[in-house]
């Protein structure tokens, strides 16, 4: 796992910033162009660019120019990293739940003049 991290450091760093989000939330709709990821967006070509490079090198994102037109799509694969490691943290805490749910209950029953 220790040799997992700096890609999930990467990638939660990428989607750590709303505007990268948005752009993924976009492109997981289907691809599109610079341009077309830019519009909504109130900043600069540059600086789309510069939240795209990010994506890009956190792997969650791949771009191609064909022309003068640089299409984005998204790489739904790099998202299991991360799916699998909230999936594993949420497990754990729902195994701690249960104990406690099962720790209170005993204790209940032990309380219980009945």
């Amino acid at each position: 796992m220790p040799n997992q991290q700096p890609s999930l450091d990467l990638l939660f760093q990428a989607l750590a910033d709303p505007t990268r989000r948005a752009v993924v939330e976009r492109l997981s709709r289907g691809p599109a162009s610079v341009s077309e990821l830019a519009a909504p967006l109130s900043m600069s070509l540059p600086a789309v660019m510069q939240h795209l490079s990010v994506l890009e090198a956190s792997g969650l994102v791949h771009s191609e120019k064909v022309g003068r037109v640089r299409t984005c799509r998204i790489e739904p694969a790099a998202l299991t990293s991360v799916e699998r490691w909230v999936a594993e943290r949420r497990a754990g805490w729902e195994r701690r739940l249960d104990r406690l749910g099962r720790y209170l209950a005993d204790t209940e029953n032990d309380t219980d003049p009945s």
